[in-house]
């Protein structure tokens, strides 16, 4: 930490007004990547063990619960449902499963079934569509749709489960029909209501309005339920959806890793977990986000991009002088986080990363001293500088670590891999 207090150096407009702060200490988070994350079209289904290897790294980052899949769609993902349930019950994870559900008896009584064969009490997200264009496109009447949710969560909770229940397209669904089908699941035993944005339809504003009003409803019942925020990501707005869900009082927000789901995805859940840890709503070990996110891309054939926010190839690499030259002033002040923040936003320490400089077109000479530092040149002659000073601006992009370790072999040089 450097001599001056952190809050001198850094001015914080995200607090102005008493923003970004939610009532409750600790927000829960709810994965979905080996779920609504696998109905991508794009994806392929993880073998069982990879799946088990996600769980654990799900585990071990303080994830709070996990959807283990949908039960009801067969006998293939019963049996994954089970072998993720008894993983989490012989090794003592500390991770809440749950499973989705339609609101039909057909789809909850594998769930209750894998429950006890496991034992462990898994939650039933029992989901039911509820805006008018669904309702329409169905020929669904609001009376049948409460008969269906009071006969669903009754026979969930009647199977000693406990009942998460799910409005499909609630962002786009009417007041007073979300009022009646989540009071009619409330009275008939659910103690969690989850708000879906299924088609990624909510701005903001609009996912402050409906929590607050999902909250007065709930509240109104007089039984203690607790909000769930499941967001998808078709307008870009997945993460900042999901801040402001908890801004207006939600309990838990759901994700993905990588954001992978149908369409263009869900919520990223290992965004939510950078943003929740720099707004001090959570304080988790985010060190193993990077293997989390490597495994998952590897196992469904998701690629990481360059520019993913901490953990793409360039989430923490520059090749511009100006920032290399801030950088290597707060390194010469004996002040490792000084320089992990100057020109950085989200520190890369925090997740197991370290500002990297690259030597390229955009350089400074700031640039090719900095990166010899760390390659073990400590003071390298003033004609070695000019050769890779040159060399990276007669470049188009940035000089691979085998050209420059080819300079400086040619000055008699040897550079050394850095540090981890």
């Amino acid at each position: 930490m450097p001599e001056i207090p952190a809050e001198e150096l850094i001015y914080d407009w995200n607090l102005v007004d008493g923003g970004s702060r939610p009532a409750r200490p600790r927000i829960e988070l709810n994965d979905e990547t080996l779920r609504d994350g696998l109905q991508s079209p794009s994806v392929r289904t993880p073998p069982i063990e990879q799946k088990l290897e996600i769980l654990h790294l799900l585990a071990e980052i303080g994830i709070d619960a996990l959807d283990l899949g949908l039960p009801g769609a067969g006998p293939h993902v019963q049996r994954d449902v089970l072998r993720l349930a008894r993983e989490i019950v012989a090794e003592r994870l500390p991770i809440a499963p749950n499973c989705a559900a339609r609101t039909l008896e057909a789809d909850i009584r594998p769930i209750a079934e894998i429950a006890q064969r496991a034992g462990v009490a898994i939650e039933a997200a029992c989901f039911l569509g509820s805006s008018p264009i669904r309702q329409y496109c169905e020929g669904w009447e609001v009376a049948r749709l409460r008969a269906l949710v009071r006969e669903a969560v009754a026979f969930a909770v009647g199977e000693g489960l406990p009942v998460m229940f799910v409005t499909e397209d609630t962002t786009r669904a009417r007041p007073e029909d979300l009022r009646a089908l989540y009071l009619e699941a409330v009275e008939a035993g659910a103690r969690r209501v989850c708000i879906a944005d299924t088609v990624g339809h909510a701005t903001p504003d609009g996912a402050r309005a409906v929590v607050a009003f999902v909250r007065s409803v709930v509240d109104a019942s007089g039984a203690e339920v607790a909000i769930d925020w499941h967001g998808h990501n078709d307008r870009g707005l997945g993460v900042a959806n999901s801040v402001a869900a908890v801004e207006a009082g939600a309990d838990r927000i759901h994700g993905t890793v990588l954001g992978v789901g149908e369409r263009v995805g869900n919520c990223a859940l290992d965004q939510l977990l950078v943003n929740f840890e720099l707004l001090g709503w959570s304080r988790r070990d985010l060190k193993p986000l990077a293997r989390l996110a490597e495994l998952v891309s590897r196992s469904t054939g998701t690629r990481i991009p360059e520019s993913y926010p901490v953990l793409g190839r360039d989430a923490f690499r520059t090749q511009t002088g100006v920032h290399a030259a801030a950088i290597l002033k707060a390194r010469a002040k004996g002040d490792a986080w000084l320089a992990d923040r100057v020109y950085s936003g989200v520190p890369a320490d925090v997740f197991g990363r370290r500002q990297e400089v690259e030597i390229g077109p955009m350089s400074g000479q700031a640039n090719v001293l900095y990166w010899l530092a760390e390659h073990g040149v400590e003071q390298p002659s003033p004609e070695l500088v000019q050769a890779l000073f040159q060399a990276a601006k007669q470049s188009t992009s940035t000089l691979h670590a085998e050209r420059i370790a080819a300079i400086c072999s040619e000055h008699g040089v040897e550079v050394h891999s850095p540090e981890p």
